[in-house]
């Protein structure tokens, strides 16, 4: 199955129950997400030139590979996402940070590495128990701001035209986020292009490790 119609058919079926606007609170619905099992938007996710770490806490998943899941992740047990391949992820080296059921492994880490649009190679992790976030990222859904801009029209060509690696797609009264999994800021010079400056904010999920 094709990935990207799916998110696009879903991410339509969310804002066709939208009503037209502009830049005013009229759109009450909620965030449209990927499923917690299964892939980002297909297309050419951009490589990443240097180190890069997770925005904050992410899942790793390991139900015969180890994944990175930097969407959503659904509350069973054990736990399910699916994510970007991992390389170098060495569970012996996390004792007692991570739960097991069966065969399944997971936990939840800050993790470092090299991303070249595809596989993340891991370079290092911080387990939950020992992050500690030094900054926040100061993201709001403020922080877009669309003027006269017809959000619900945005919402539907971003989903028949959805961003490559899209994990999820919020409305907000004054514009639009999408979360990718990364960006080197072609993503937002993208949207920027098509939509306006400040009417969607690309928000990447793997940031650079200098940030």
């Amino acid at each position: 199955m094709k990935l990207a119609p799916v998110l696009a058919a879903l991410l339509l079926l969310v804002t066709a129950c939208g009503t037209d606007g502009g830049g005013s609170a009229e759109d009450p619905a909620p965030t449209t997400s990927q499923s917690p099992t299964s892939s980002p938007a297909t297309g050419r996710i951009p490589a990443a030139p240097g180190e890069v770490t997770t925005r904050n806490l992410a899942t790793v998943m390991d139900t015969g590979r180890p994944e990175l899941c930097l969407g959503p992740v659904a509350e069973s047990y054990p736990p399910q996402c699916h994510g970007i391949p991992l390389e170098g992820w060495d569970w012996s080296a996390r004792h007692g940070t991570y739960d097991t059921s069966g065969d399944v492994r997971w936990g939840q880490y800050a993790v470092t590495g090299t991303f070249d649009g595809t596989t993340m190679t891991v370079t290092g992790a911080i387990p939950a128990a020992a992050y500690d976030p030094a900054t926040t990222d100061g993201l709001r859904p403020g922080d877009a701001g669309s003027g006269a801009v017809d959000l619900r029209q945005v919402r539907q060509k971003l989903a028949a035209d959805p961003l490559p690696g899209t994990l999820s797609v919020s409305p907000t009264p004054e514009g639009v986020l999408v979360q990718v999994v990364h960006d080197d800021g072609s993503l937002q010079e993208r949207v920027d292009a098509g939509y306006g400056a400040g009417v969607v904010k690309v928000i990447s999920m793997l940031v650079p490790v200098n940030r």
